[in-house]
């Protein structure tokens, strides 16, 4: 692991409409680490998350990521930061009447890819590293559950991110497919030492796939101890 860490938090509180939902908050993730965030619904995983892609501002404290502090950042650098991340969010937020293809297309242009060639190489290459290595001209309408979320992952890892944001991934899926999705993310963090943060409810898959545990409760985070 590297010397520094690629997400630092020390003392931040986060609000909502003046309310705190976490505070205290001191939190260091490395490079290459797979991390769950655990906590009942309303427990603050989601508004943590949100802050770390600065859709949240910090309200106290300091934090960065990918060398972005994010207790300053200008909405002008956003997006920047935005391109050194993949976010999967439970519900997909796919564009459901275009087709796989060009949902990823979409995201590559947005983040300031112009090569056709070099756009359809890699969205053939992210669809192959998901198992939809087929399936770029099927509307996303058409697909399952665990195949939107499928199209999730690539759109997130489309950019060669250095932190994944999970937020829920499994949670509208059945056992079998939140297995498959939980494999697929693991594969990713192996295979291009992408920093993964998931929250989930899932703890099925938790005690599964073990990894390191922090948990959400009474608007604080704490470490849980590996079994």
């Amino acid at each position: 692991m590297e010397s520094k860490p690629i997400i630092i938090l020390e003392d931040v509180v986060i609000q909502h409409q003046n309310e705190a939902l976490l505070k205290d908050i001191n939190l260091q993730i490395y490079k290459g680490e797979f991390v769950y965030l655990i906590g009942k619904s309303g427990a603050g995983k989601t508004s943590l998350l949100r802050a770390l892609y600065a859709d949240l501002p910090l309200s106290e404290g300091r934090g960065e990521i990918c060398d972005f502090d994010i207790s300053k950042i200008k909405k002008s650098q956003i997006p920047m930061l935005r391109r050194m991340l993949g976010i999967v969010f439970q519900d997909f937020r796919l564009l459901t009447d275009r087709d796989i293809y060009s949902n990823l297309e979409f995201v590559l242009k947005a983040t300031g890819w112009k090569n056709k060639r070099d756009i359809d190489n890699r969205i053939i290459e992210v669809l192959g590293s998901v198992g939809l290595a087929d399936k770029a001209s099927l509307p996303i309408y058409h697909l399952s559950e665990g195949e939107r979320q499928r199209v999730a992952i690539a759109r997130a890892i489309a950019n060669n991110p250095e932190v994944i944001l999970a937020d829920e991934p499994t949670g509208n899926l059945d056992p079998i497919t939140s297995e498959e999705i939980m494999n697929l993310l693991l594969e990713v963090n192996k295979t291009m030492n992408t920093t993964i943060l998931i929250s989930t409810h899932d703890y099925i898959m938790v005690e599964k796939f073990q990894s390191r545990v922090i948990c959400c409760e009474n608007g604080r985070i704490m470490e849980e101890p590996l079994q």
